[in-house]
């Protein structure tokens, strides 16, 4: 037989509900670990005196206690692992497992016995149920009963909130109520928080996020008392489950996080995690209401009476040397920006997230610690929004995933170096399926520098900032249109020198060259329409020539129609359409050559027609109406152009025909000369006109005039 005896999915009851863990068996202890909240029971061999095996209702189960009066159950062991633990036991603990019957009977009346933190309910000398006093959060007697209440565990579906005694009055000792004897045998072991003596320190109005408020802290040898405005916590030292001490990210302020288990409560919410904010600059001076034999005796110098420091140093110190818990602290993570932690997102709200050497927490709104035994992958992901940031996705072995979001693309480096380091297993969403096979081995390499994701992210990291440079670019495009230099070329219509641009013989071409650079500055703005082609036309029925002659089917049915009708009644015109097709196909080649030769008739009739209606000229009037109609559709393009071209003419000329004040007194003999240049042009146009179109001489003279 070996050294140790290991059992997987081994559970153990708390406050009504099972959690799984890991039970093993060494020659030095008995340790228990929860796979819920990694809480570790190690019971030394020596102090183990008493072993029960018993049939529960997950199997079977081991009860074991201990020289100092505690009591420890596992259950779902299996019925061969009797002989083997058995063996272990003799060998090395030099302890029988004893085998101990449950009373399944059902019967509510028997005796109640106290052993140790226990109260067990025997029926003829078996155990029909028993009761952790831990449990119970408040006893209260009546005159012949007992009241138990209990603390009540959110994970549980269904809670006992309470158990009544039912004690009978007894004869033999009247000096001593039967019933006050029981009441204080429960309240002897039971987890009922008495505020009694004094405080051992108090810290005024410390900071706490998670319940946000002001409290003051009032430590107690076995409980912790936070007293606002509105809410009282009294938080039992042994519902302590961790203690962190976390920098922020701003180097001036520390985290200190208390794990709780069971949470308290406020309302129907929860809170798993007390959080305390400290300023580094802020001490004090703290002095312990004990004496210094006291202190002393009991925290064996951990602690003294008279202390001095940082506000947050003095907190954790004595919380440690209370509670009795390691304080844990981030490791050598270090990110980008040299500190400890990553800011992100979890849930629609910001905040930090510290890696650990054995798990990750998140602080603060909501806090989550998880422990990388608990977590089955990681998965880097790219962000939803841009590629600036990536997703850090945590799935568990329970199956729940966590995503922390919008962390910056600089972090990335770091932090898959350290989850590299500590063998989490790494998947990537988008290659899943081909990469079930590597990941144990892709986890474990330390020595794979190769990053595909990474190359990945830092391509199209270059090609989002190559294309933020070519915006940046075509802006630069835009802005070398300078209006002081324009100023020079052309001059504006509010210009003092508009005048002699406008007087000058070169004013046409300045205005060419305005007008072509404006057209330029357009072009970059109109997108290319693309051509349309053009419609075909419709072929047009010529009313007033012959009709088309019938196919056979159509004369054959014309003339049978009749008679489908009489032979199917109530026969629709679908239906007749259908039936007649039937009919044609059936019918034989002597049936259908007769209808055949009458369609070959009707269209020699067809042909001799058409020829005498083109003969007299029948088919000319439709095609001289297609051609009116494509001359005048070229005669509409020419107006619209000829009307599109004024508008540009306007449009372009607009600044040119609006003349400023300045400008009307300082140019009245420029505008003369021009008036007198422009009649000149018209005179000449009017004649040229007079020699090309001789039809037309009242107009010629009319515009010379």
């Amino acid at each position: 037989m070996g050294d140790t005896l290991e059992f997987n999915e081994i559970y153990q009851e708390v406050k009504g509900s099972w959690n799984d863990g890991r039970l093993r068996f060494s020659k030095q202890n008995v340790v228990y670990k929860s796979s819920k909240t990694g809480k570790v029971d190690s019971i030394p061999a020596g102090e183990l005196n008493m072993a029960q095996w018993r049939r529960v209702c997950l199997g079977h189960g081991i009860k074991l206690g201990t020289s100092t009066g505690h009591i420890y159950k596992y259950d779902g062991f299996r019925d061969t692992d009797f002989e083997k633990i058995s063996e272990f036991f003799k060998a090395n603990y030099k302890l029988d497992l004893t085998e101990k019957d449950m009373c399944v009977k059902g019967w509510n009346w028997g005796t109640a016995k106290f052993s140790g933190p226990l109260l067990s309910f025997d029926v003829n000398d078996s155990t029909a149920f028993e009761i952790p006093l831990s449990n119970v959060s408040q006893c209260a007697t009546g005159k012949n009963e007992v009241t138990l209440e209990f603390h009540q565990n959110d994970d549980t579906e269904v809670s006992l909130m309470e158990v009544r005694f039912y004690v009978p009055p007894s004869q033999a000792d009247e000096r001593q109520d039967p019933v006050e004897a029981f009441a204080q045998n429960v309240l002897s072991k039971a987890d009922v928080i008495q505020a009694t003596g004094d405080a051992v320190c108090i810290f005024k109005e410390l900071q706490c996020l998670t319940p946000r408020g002001r409290y003051d802290i009032r430590i107690y040898p076995t409980f912790l008392h936070l007293h606002g405005k509105t809410f009282d916590y009294k938080i039992p030292y042994t519902t302590v489950l961790r203690l962190f001490l976390l920098p922020h990210k701003d180097q001036r302020q520390m985290f200190f996080v208390i794990s709780l288990d069971p949470p308290i409560k406020q309302g129907q919410t929860r809170y798993h995690f007390l959080i305390l904010l400290f300023s580094k600059e802020e001490d004090i001076n703290l002095t312990l209401n004990m004496s210094e034999e006291d202190v002393e005796r009991r925290f064996e110098g951990k602690l003294s009476k008279n202390m001095s420091g940082s506000l947050y140093e003095m907190v954790s110190r004595v919380m440690k040397a209370l509670v009795n818990r390691k304080i844990t602290v981030p490791g050598n993570f270090q990110g980008h920006s040299g500190a400890q932690c990553i800011t992100c997102s979890y849930k629609a709200s910001s905040g930090l997230l510290y890696p650990l050497e054995r798990g990750f927490i998140y602080v603060h709104k909501p806090p989550v610690h998880l422990r990388f035994e608990e977590i089955s992958c990681v998965n880097f992901a790219r962000g939803t929004t841009t590629t600036r940031s990536f997703d850090f996705e945590i799935e568990t072995k329970q199956g729940n995933q966590y995503t922390f979001s919008s962390i910056e693309r600089e972090e990335y480096g770091k932090l898959f170096d350290f989850v590299n380091a500590k063998k989490l297993n790494i998947k990537n969403r988008g290659f899943k399926e081909g990469m079930k096979g590597k990941i144990d081995e892709y986890s474990d390499s330390d020595d794979d520098q190769h990053d595909a994701y990474l190359e990945r992210m830092k391509a199209e990291g270059k090609i989002r900032e190559e294309g933020n440079d070519s915006d940046d670019s075509d802006g630069g495009s835009d802005e070398s249109f300078n209006p002081g230099e324009e100023d020079d070329d052309i001059a504006e219509e509010y210009d003092s020198n508009a005048s002699a641009s406008d007087s000058s013989d070169e004013g046409d071409e300045s205005e060419d060259e305005s007008a072509k650079k404006k057209k330029v500055k357009k072009a970059k703005v109109v997108k290319e329409k693309k051509e349309r082609k053009p419609r075909k036309e419709k072929k047009q029925k010529d009313s007033g020539g012959p009709k088309r002659p019938m196919s056979a089917y159509m004369l054959w049915l014309n003339s049978s129609r009749e008679r489908i009708k009489s032979e199917n009644p109530g026969i629709s015109i679908t239906e007749i359409s259908k039936k007649a097709g039937e009919m044609w196909r059936q019918l034989g080649k002597d049936e259908k050559e007769e209808w055949e030769t009458k369609a070959g008739e009707a269209k020699r009739q067809y042909d001799k027609a058409k020829k005498e209606y083109k003969e007299s000229g029948g088919g000319s009037t439709s095609s001289s109406k297609k051609e009116s109609k494509k001359s005048g559709g070229k005669k509409d393009e020419k107006k619209r152009k000829s009307a599109g071209g004024d508008k540009d003419r306007e449009r372009g000329g607009g600044n040119d025909s609006f003349k400023s004040k300045e400008f009307i007194e300082t140019s009245e003999e420029s505008s003369s000369d021009s008036d007198h240049k422009s009649k000149s042009k018209r005179k000449k146009e009017s004649e040229e006109e007079e020699e090309e179109a001789v039809s037309t001489p009242a107009s010629s003279e009319e515009e010379s005039d």
